[in-house]
């Protein structure tokens, strides 16, 4: 069934999708971890001096106030996020395939198809007062759709009682194509968050650094070593901060101006 064949192509596209999805989540992942080992302690210390620097700028603060000073507190720094990935979720559960392919076989007569009826549907099998009310109705119209020698109306019926198509119609050809069109749209559901996925991934910040640190250390340079002295060299100026922070008296000249300029730079920082 050429159906089949294009859901067959449909899926091995997914599948292809996936592994790209694999392949750059791991290659990024491997990425990541250098980073974060290389960068991840410069950015606790930084994170911590940052927040004693902000305990300490909180206390000069409130003593400058308490001196009649109007002193502002300056904004709380924002811990560093270390860079993580999403995860791809585990696909659905296909649609079961109606066993045995396409099945064909003569349709049952009118006569056994009465039969089968009179076999599901009899009021006799019916377990309390209200569902035998509803057998003998359905009995009934049974009964009048094969003294009228109204097929479909008894295929129906039984199809409704749950009757297996293929000891209804000899065919399941509308329950392969209903479970191939169920297939189809869970496969492109599938594909939609593979490929939602990728792009995600392909945009992500981590992805960008990533790409343009390979480039150069291609051409021999050290980029994240670059950043880590860079790293270094704010920790060193945030220490010699908090030295002076923690020491400056509310009356000293020095103390307003040395609290404005850590509130300035806090309130860009949050703007940045």
């Amino acid at each position: 069934m050429r159906r089949r064949s294009q859901m067959a192509d449909l899926q091995r596209y997914v599948v292809s999708q996936e592994e790209a999805f694999g392949q750059l989540h791991g290659r990024l992942t491997a990425f990541i971890d250098r980073y974060v080992a290389t960068l991840g302690p410069l950015y606790m210390e930084l994170d911590a001096l940052e927040s004693q620097l902000h305990l300490a700028m909180t206390y000069l603060s409130e003593a400058l106030r308490s001196h009649g000073v109007d002193a502002r507190a300056p904004l709380p720094p924002r811990a560093t996020d270390l860079p993580r990935l999403s995860v791809l979720p585990s696909a659905a559960p296909m649609p079961v395939e109606p066993q045995g392919g396409i099945v064909d076989v003569a349709p049952p007569t009118l006569k056994q198809l009465y039969r089968r009826a009179a076999m599901r549907l009899h009021p006799d099998l019916a377990r309390g007062e209200r569902e035998r009310r509803l057998r003998e109705d359905q009995m009934m119209t049974a009964n009048e759709a094969y003294a009228a020698g109204d097929r479909p109306r008894l295929e129906a019926l039984l199809l409704a009682a749950g009757e297996d198509p293929l000891k209804v119609t000899g065919s399941n050809g509308s329950a392969v194509l209903e479970w191939l069109r169920r297939s189809e749209l869970a496969v492109q559901g599938r594909l939609r968050v593979v490929q939602a996925h990728l792009l995600a991934l392909q945009a992500h910040p981590m992805h960008q650094l990533w790409i343009a640190i390979e480039r150069a250390e291609l051409k021999g340079l050290d980029p994240l070593g670059v950043m880590a002295n860079r790293l270094r060299a704010q920790i060193s100026e945030r220490r010699q901060e908090l030295y002076i922070g923690q020491r400056l008296q509310p009356d000293s000249k020095l103390a307003l101006a040395f609290l404005h300029q850590r509130v300035e730079r806090m309130g860009a920082m949050a703007l940045g």
